[in-house]
């Protein structure tokens, strides 16, 4: 059997490794009720989700610098 699990680090953000102070998971750890997270009131471009590693998606939150970086497709053609 092949357990190569890959664990996931919900409080980090999946492109970059930082801390991605996300209050829905620290209220998840902590039990302590948080005010809304800026990502749910962000709409996350469609090739920045397609670029998270499979493992992570819908477990950890991309961090604001991550989330506000342009991509390809929004710089529009060379």
């Amino acid at each position: 059997m092949n357990s190569s699990a890959v664990i996931v680090d919900a409080t980090r953000c999946p492109l970059c490794g930082r801390v991605n102070q996300c209050a829905l998971e620290v209220e998840r750890t902590t039990g302590l009720q948080q005010p809304p997270c800026w990502c749910t009131r962000v709409d996350f471009n469609r090739e920045l989700l397609e670029s998270l590693p499979a493992e992570s998606r819908g477990l950890a939150c991309i961090c604001q610098a991550c989330a506000a970086k342009p991509t390809a497709a929004a710089e529009g053609p060379e």
